[in-house]
């Protein structure tokens, strides 16, 4: 019987200038589209400061898990402090429900007690809105394919440029046609977009920080890979699960028929690392005549 453990991680980008750089641009942003807003009666302007206010402390929180994960491995945490990103991507999917409920509350109120909206300066600050946070989504494009914790501030910016470009057509239409209730309806319609763009998110996250394998991993599928290698017979125990949002871990035992060298463990790693990108995975290899173990 032999084991191999192997390690290949994959070492996302500093976004830290980035973090910086997002939360200054986004919280100058927010005070101003507060203000705006009130002296303007914009429930939509005041409702997308609301949510960009949580955007800023989901991009603090992002920063937070991101920093944190790259912690070194200690007698109390083996892994480090990797699930931290899983954590503030979990955070961050509950700050936008909170914001989604703050949004449709006061949008329902206003719907029964409108007030007047001053078009002309909604539009004038959400325009400036749409350029803030199309900017901010581009510093977290490159990584949001990778990490969802860096996905979740790339969807944040991205999902407030596209609201901030809603307001603007709310303050048009006020404009044009002196409808005061499409004020309130648009915030309605920002807290749906909301809602659509921040649910694979949060379900992503709770999944991972249940421990379920990442999405784009088949276990079936790793499993017939690994009992394609030559010389294996059997696979049992396999177990996957996500480290951080950015490393996946495995186990598995693989039964073979006589006893084997290194070099199927090293075929193994290869196979799991390249197909799947697994980067964390730690086989037990077993004759098929041995008693099968539980441990």
């Amino acid at each position: 019987m032999s084991a191999g453990h192997a390690h290949d991680h994959y070492a996302p980008s500093n976004f830290g200038r980035a973090f910086a750089f997002g939360i200054a641009l986004n919280l100058g942003f927010v005070v101003a589209e507060t203000i705006f807003g009130f002296l303007a009666g914009s429930m939509a302007l005041v409702a997308d400061a609301g949510h960009n206010l949580s955007d800023v402390l989901g991009l603090i929180v992002a920063w937070a898990g991101l920093t944190m994960a790259r912690a070194s491995p200690s007698p109390r945490f083996t892994y480090g402090l990797k699930k931290a990103s899983i954590l503030a991507a979990l955070v961050n999917a509950l700050f936008l429900l909170v914001a989604i409920g703050a949004i449709v509350a006061e949008a329902v109120r206003r719907l029964f007690h409108p007030a007047p909206t001053a078009g002309g300066t909604v539009m004038i600050v959400a325009a400036i809105g749409i350029v803030v946070n199309g900017v901010t989504a581009w510093l977290f494009a490159r990584g949001a394919s990778r990490d969802i914790n860096i996905r979740g501030a790339f969807l944040h910016m991205a999902a407030d440029a596209g609201v901030s470009a809603a307001v603007v057509i709310a303050g048009f239409v006020i404009l044009k046609t002196g409808q005061q209730w499409v004020d309130p309806a648009m915030s309605l319609a920002v807290a749906v977009v909301i809602f659509w763009s921040s649910f694979g998110l949060l379900k992503e996250s709770v999944w991972m920080s249940l421990a379920g394998v990442p999405s784009g991993i088949d276990v079936d599928e790793v499993e017939a890979a690994l009992e394609q290698l030559e010389g294996v017979v059997g696979v049992h125990h396999l177990h996957v699960w996500p480290l951080s949002t950015t490393e996946t871990a495995l186990t598995a035992h693989l039964v073979v028929p006589e006893r084997s060298s290194d070099e199927l463990l090293a075929r193994a790693r290869t196979l799991l690392h390249d197909r799947f990108h697994i980067q964390h995975c730690t086989i037990q290899v077993e004759l098929s005549d041995a008693r099968d173990s539980n441990c």
